[in-house]
């Protein structure tokens, strides 16, 4: 009788050190995913300057638009987390989509090989921007999924594991732009 007893305290130990460590891989796949997400944002940071630089030498009398891009800029930079990140992003969204309507009105500076350059650029960075945001959203799901199913839940809040937020789009960034002259 004490053998059976002995291998199942083993058994549940055995089991609760499988779960553990699985709550550590999906947590560390959503820091990965996080990491990924942040990599493409600050490339897309990085090409801003320049797009802003290449459009200022058109449109210099659009300094309330660059200010704009350059302020959300600095916001997007400074947020931290998926929360304040996807509410500076919607903000720097909007704020270049004024930049590229005021590009519009020069076709000049559309023609422009630089130009033409960084807007792909930034429109390949774009898509890869969406693409780690929905890798990290999936992630999110799984981890958050994993410590909610029972019995991890259980376990997952006497080890420390919480609910991890999704990095959303919302209101300005869902809306096309509106710019006028």
């Amino acid at each position: 009788m004490g053998w059976i007893v002995l291998v199942i305290i083993v058994i549940a130990v055995f089991w609760v050190i499988a779960l553990y460590n699985r709550l550590v891989i999906n947590r560390n796949k959503v820091d990965n995913s996080w990491s990924q997400v942040d990599v493409q944002l600050r490339r897309r940071y990085d090409l801003i300057p320049n797009l802003v630089e290449t459009v200022k030498g058109y449109a210099t009398h659009e300094k309330e638009v660059f200010e704009n891009v350059a302020r959300a800029r600095q916001q997007a930079i400074q947020a931290q987390g998926p929360e304040q990140k996807g509410q500076a992003e919607n903000m720097l969204t909007g704020a270049l989509r004024q930049l590229f309507a005021v590009a519009e009105a020069y076709p000049v500076l559309r023609a422009s090989e630089n130009f033409t350059q960084l807007q792909q650029q930034l429109q390949d960075t774009e898509n890869k921007i969406a693409y780690a945001r929905q890798f990290y959203n999936d992630t999110v799901f799984m981890y958050n999924t994993s410590i909610e199913k029972f019995p991890a839940s259980l376990f997952a809040s006497m080890f420390g594991y919480a609910r991890r937020p999704f990095f959303e789009v919302e209101g300005e960034g869902r809306e096309p732009v509106s710019v006028k002259f």
